[in-house]
């Protein structure tokens, strides 16, 4: 089957690949400016004011883990994750390619432990009811995980078998 090509050149895959790439940027500027916002009304607040938010602490600490999780699945979409490429030096020109797909293989498996451990996790805390702060529950500040391992998992995948 052909992908229909609108005018403007790119195909409705592209078109959505191109604005699942803006959602996830704006997510992850969006969470870096809270996060950089909140901790600096915590420091004002208790500098100035000798208060703060009860929640300003643990919100910090989770858009912390979801900025990460977020900023690992932006560097995965172009595989531009920091590597140590000892080995590839060693390795003829015309056999790079293989220790590259390799290499993509093993980062999707970890990835894909790493998803099914922080999936098991986040049902646990899903099971136990557990509080992340004031009525938030636990189970929906760690969800990121596992999604975002899974969306890491299938895009090495994917250029595992691409190039």
């Amino acid at each position: 089957m052909n992908a229909q090509v609108d005018p403007q050149g790119g195909g409705k895959i592209e078109q959505f690949l191109t604005q699942l790439r803006r959602f996830e940027d704006g997510i992850l500027v969006l969470l870096l400016m809270t996060m950089v916002g909140v901790a600096a009304s915590q420091v004002i607040l208790r500098n100035f004011f000798d208060a703060g938010l009860y929640w300003g602490d643990s919100l910090v600490r989770v858009a912390v883990l979801w900025v990460a999780m977020l900023g690992a699945m932006v560097a995965s979409r172009d595989d531009s994750h920091i590597r140590i490429d000892l080995l590839g030096r060693m390795v003829k020109p015309e056999h790079r390619h293989w220790l590259l797909r390799l290499t993509r293989l093993f980062t999707c498996f970890v990835l894909v432990l790493f998803t099914w451990g922080s999936g098991q996790f986040v049902y646990y805390e899903y099971v136990d009811n557990a509080i992340a702060f004031g009525d938030v529950p636990a189970w929906l500040c760690e969800i990121i995980m596992p999604i975002g391992g899974g969306v890491m998992a299938l895009r090495y995948l994917l250029l595992t078998v691409q190039r």
